[in-house]
Formats: C-alpha cells, structure tokens, sequence
C-alpha cells in the first residue's frame, strides 16, 4: 500500500509530503505500517530518508498518543485498522497543535486547559468533612464512568471548530475534553468541594459560551464519550451558579 505522508522537520520549518510504499499484512493498524517504514524508510522515488517520527505507547487506545490525521479525519492510528482504509493513505500531523516533528505534535495546550478548570481531585490524605463516607449509586457510578474513560488524546480539539487553531494568549475556547472533565468533578464525592471554583473558570472567557454546538467532538471521540450531554449540563450548572452569584446564595 502507499503511504503520503505530511513530514516537517523541526518546529520553524515547513511541512512537505514525502511517498512510500509498504507491504502490508491483513489486520495491520496505522501504527504497525509506520513500525515497517522505519526498518527502511525508502521514498517511491527511491531516496532514503529519515525514519518518519510519530508517537505510540500502549497499542489499546487507552494512552492517545498516537492520534493523527488519517484520511483527513483525527482518529487514534492504533485503532485504525488498514481493511477499513483504501490503497492509498495520507497521514498528517493533529491539527491545532503544534508540531514537533514529523506526525509528533505538543499537547501542552490540552493540559494547559485542564489546569484552568481545576481538572484534578485536591483533597488527598486525611481530611475532617464531618460527613460519613461517600456513596455513590449504580446509576450515577454507571453515568460517570462514560466521562473517566477520556485518554486525553485530542481528537476532539482537532475537530472542535471553535477550538482556536494557536495557542495565543491561551484565554481562547478551553474545549470539550476540559468541559467533560468538569462535568465529571463536579459529581465526585471529594471533587464537588472545588465545584464553584471549576464553574466559575468556564463561567470566564474562553468557557462554556464559546461552544457553537458543531457536535463534532461527539462524532469522532474514539471513547464515545458523550461531550455534548457534558456541555448540556455543564450549561444548567452554570445558570444556578450564576444565580448564587447574584444573591449571594
């Protein structure tokens, strides 16, 4: 099969494509054909190469390292099997990023946005809340879960239209991945304590008000993870806290 590949060097260069081919076997993935062109990285024109630089780790679409653009749409290359694809693949870094080399992009600004929400439990050790230990029903363990399941991978910002396409001064749209990490907090048993301070941050510019409701991020999450119901939420959640704001409630 034959590989078209959007290579760039450094940081500060500009991409260019380069050509392969590949013999492939059936039920190879993305990542195994990239494997195969690194033991001989050898262009149709017959010009030996640098081996082309991408990202992998776990091979189960559970880390999201490896996710690119295949065919002009953000997919984990792990978990793109070739049967699905034709003869011809062309292969580019995630957009939205910026790239590090080859199909390696930085996803410093993913976590960036994590940050700004407070993405993260805070209470840890032994802590006085004067209440009995948390429960959680089946059913609510069951809704969250959906949103535990993110790897982080990005796919959703690259197809985010309103996810801006630079870094800037980082107050653009934080992102679905950020809001659905919210949602998923805000329903902890520990992270509800930090639950206005998250509202508040996507109350700000760049929050929850950014959204134009493309529903992209729902149709190509590799994890199915329901982004849209997250925002949906998120939006009565805000509109409450907006309310205690006013009334000081």
């Amino acid at each position: 099969m034959e590989l078209r590949i959007r290579r760039q060097d450094a940081p500060d260069t500009a991409p260019y494509w380069q050509r392969f081919r590949v013999a492939a076997k059936p039920g190879d993935n993305i990542v195994s054909v990239l494997r195969a062109l690194r033991l001989d990285p050898v262009t149709t024109d017959g010009e030996r190469v640098d081996p082309v630089a991408f990202e992998h780790n776990c091979m189960e679409e559970v880390c999201g390292a490896c996710a690119m653009l295949i065919d002009g749409s953000p997919r984990p290359s792990c978990s793109t099997l070739l049967a699905e694809l034709g003869d011809v693949i062309r292969l580019e870094p995630l957009p939205k990023f910026p790239v590090v080399r080859d199909l390696m992009v930085d996803r410093a600004r993913l976590f960036a946005g994590l940050q700004r929400v407070q993405a993260w439990v805070r209470l840890d050790g032994p802590w006085v809340t004067h209440e009995r230990a948390p429960r959680i029903s089946q059913r609510q363990w069951a809704a969250d879960y959906r949103y535990s399941r993110c790897m982080s991978c990005g796919i959703c910002l690259a197809a985010c239209p309103q996810f801006p396409d630079s870094a800037g001064d980082g107050r653009g749209f934080i992102g679905p991945s950020a809001l659905a990490q919210v949602r998923l907090l805000n329903a902890h048993p520990l992270g509800r304590y930090d639950k206005t301070a998250r509202l508040h941050a996507i109350m700000a510019e760049g929050g929850l008000t950014d959204c134009g409701n493309a529903q992209n991020c729902v149709r190509v999450c590799p994890k199915e993870i329901p982004l849209t119901t997250a925002i949906g939420e998120l939006g009565r959640q805000t509109t409450l806290q907006a309310l205690k704001d006013l009334f000081g409630g």
